[in-house]
């Protein structure tokens, strides 16, 4: 997990809309992504989509280890990863998380 400097063109706004798609995932991401003033903006577009696929990989990690503590365990760990990635990207960063960053890039999703 590597960090990236803020760049200039980063508002508070962006800041704002990139914390809440991680806290609230997936739903606010997909709201962002629909969003043309918002989906046109890198930095929020950028941690909307990695947001959405974190909040979906926490979703199906609660459907199908959900029954069993050691899955809840891991859910709920992911959440707060999912946190402190938004604090970090309201902090005007962009967090690397090692597999979905490296497939939204590749995909030219972000």
């Amino acid at each position: 997990m590597t960090e990236q400097p803020m760049t200039p063109d980063v508002t508070q706004d962006d800041k704002l809309w990139a914390l809440l798609s991680y806290i609230f995932s997936p739903l606010v991401p997909l709201i962002v992504l629909l969003m043309e003033e918002k989906k046109n903006r890198p930095f929020i577009k950028f941690h909307a989509v990695q947001a959405l696929i974190l909040g979906l990989i926490m979703d199906v990690m609660y459907l199908v280890l959900g029954w069993v503590f050691v899955g809840l365990c891991l859910g709920l760990a992911l959440y707060v990863y999912m946190i402190v990635v938004g604090i970090k990207a309201y902090g005007g960063e962009t967090m690397t998380v090692p597999v979905v960053t490296d497939m939204i890039k590749k995909n030219n999703w972000g």
